[in-house]
């Protein structure tokens, strides 16, 4: 295209995106073929005002252009099929990911729309909806098909057409000579995106996208059982590929705050329980509050620091599986501590009835020997 692009859309060097684009879809309207039927030279206008927007509408080649007058390398496809635009703003949402080449990671045929983009988002519960499961909200940012067009890109009364370089294949093929014979090699078709189709005339809300950008909140079965690092996958919950294209899938990421008493250990859960040494000696009956409610635990007369007691079925569901893990309660014998005169005579006693001799530390000494460690 020799003439200046700025002057094919009528518009300033230094337009805007937005005037570059309100130019463009008012010529667009004037010189589209459905309107000048039998009019080569309306048609042949046309496609160098779509080429010439479809330049200046991508930062990159406009930038090139502006410094070079040229822009070698540019596919002057279908001004609809790819390229810049809106296909930028999926990139930027869905990781830089290319709209047009499937974004999900899985392949398909050379022809028909591609898959959309898988998407990532992180679910953050409460220890006991991470053990019992629970109903969860989600909000992800994503594609969902135009309402305008219905998904098809194009405006509403029209079709998308088959696409003339490649003939609906979706792909091109090129045949060398070589000392070998012939060489058939096969590529994505530029001109369509390996769509097979090309939109002549977009939807005005989509821009021939055939999908928008939308925030969405999807609620979660989470299973009983997960922990952090555990990945659901929604089948089709991703966004929706261009034009019609499958969906990608919702992967649910979970992350489980931490309890304020139990520990989990696989499927088994931990509680150190603090009891005095006179519960520890004589023996305890309390009521022990569980993830399921109370229980009664008895604490044996002479129970030593670090004995654990077993509550089965009291623990985590197995996600995969029947059964659950086991409730364990570890003692911890607390030493008393600021004791009053009062009570060290009756210890003092206590360890005379039982023959333990108890040499106390002489105070002031201790005191010296803190004071040399300052």
């Amino acid at each position: 295209m020799s003439e200046n692009l700025y002057d094919v859309l009528g518009v300033a060097h230094d337009a805007s995106a937005d005037e570059i684009k309100r130019a463009y879809r008012k010529l667009a309207r004037k010189l589209h073929p459905d309107t000048n039927p039998d009019d080569p030279e309306s048609e042949a206008r046309f496609k160098q005002v779509a080429q010439a927007y479809e330049v200046l509408s991508d930062p990159a080649a406009r930038e090139r252009y502006d410094r070079f007058g040229s822009v070698d390398g540019f596919d002057f496809g279908d001004p609809f099929g790819g390229g810049g635009g809106l296909g930028d703003l999926f990139d930027a949402f869905f990781g830089g990911a290319s709209p047009f080449g499937g974004g999900g990671g899985r392949g398909r045929g050379p022809a028909g729309p591609p898959r959309g983009p898988d998407i990532e988002v992180v679910a953050v519960l409460e220890f006991a909806d991470a053990v019992f499961g629970a109903k969860h909200e989600v909000k992800v940012r994503t594609a969902i098909a135009c309402d305008v067009c219905e998904g098809s890109g194009a405006t509403p009364g029209s079709e998308p057409t088959t696409c003339p370089d490649c003939n609906g294949s979706g792909e091109q093929r090129m045949v060398r000579q070589t000392m070998l014979g012939q060489i058939v090699s096969a590529s994505v078709c530029r001109r369509c995106q390996g769509q097979g189709q090309i939109v002549t005339d977009p939807c005005s809300e989509c821009r021939g996208e055939g999908r928008t950008i939308v925030d969405k909140t999807y609620t979660v079965d989470i299973p009983a059982g997960v922990d952090t690092g555990s990945t659901l996958r929604l089948t089709g919950r991703g966004a929706v590929g261009p034009r019609s294209g499958p969906a990608g899938d919702l992967y649910v990421k979970i992350k489980v705050r931490p309890h304020d008493r139990f520990q989990r250990q696989g499927y088994d859960l931990l509680e150190d329980l603090p009891v005095s040494m006179t519960q520890a000696a004589l023996g305890h009956h309390l009521s022990y509050e569980t993830l399921d409610g109370v229980e009664d635990l008895v604490i044996p007369r002479g129970t030593q620091s670090g004995r654990v007691f077993r509550l089965r079925h009291r623990g985590v569901p197995h996600v995969e599986g029947r059964g659950r893990g086991d409730l364990l309660v570890r003692v911890v014998v607390m030493t008393p501590q600021d004791l009053d005169a009062e009570q060290e005579d009756l210890l003092e006693r206590f360890a005379e009835l039982r023959g333990e001799e108890v040499a106390r530390p002489d105070t002031g000494l201790l005191s010296k020997i803190r004071s040399a460690f300052r």
